[in-house]
């Protein structure tokens, strides 16, 4: 059993995109995302995808046109197959779960 502190691991984060998986769960897996930017439209076909904002402000859109704006300690889950795309207002710390080596499929023009 290890202790992962959360926030030093984010603290530590220096690039304007890291996505690293910090502990396995089962068949799932803990990632911490920390970003500025916008992310490529993709999607995850054999998982659902959890979002949980640390810090920041996160925008995820979808392929259909809705968007929805989480800032720190909200929450969301995206269904597997749902086409989308992460925005990061400023610099945006994340926890994330899904399937453990969950597949993404990249999309062009999805809006």
């Amino acid at each position: 059993m290890t202790v992962v502190d959360i926030r030093a691991e984010q603290a530590a984060v220096t690039e304007s995109y890291r996505n690293q998986v910090l502990v396995d769960v089962n068949s799932d897996c803990m990632r911490l995302s920390v970003f500025e930017g916008e992310y490529r439209w993709h999607h995850h076909p054999d998982s659902d995808e959890l979002f949980m904002v640390v810090a920041g402000t996160l925008q995820i859109e979808l392929a259909d046109g809705n968007r929805m704006e989480l800032g720190a300690w909200q929450s969301v889950v995206i269904p597997a197959g749902t086409v989308h795309r992460t925005r990061a207002i400023g610099r945006t710390v994340n926890i994330t779960y899904e399937k453990a080596g969950a597949q993404t499929v990249f999309v062009e023009d999805a809006a």
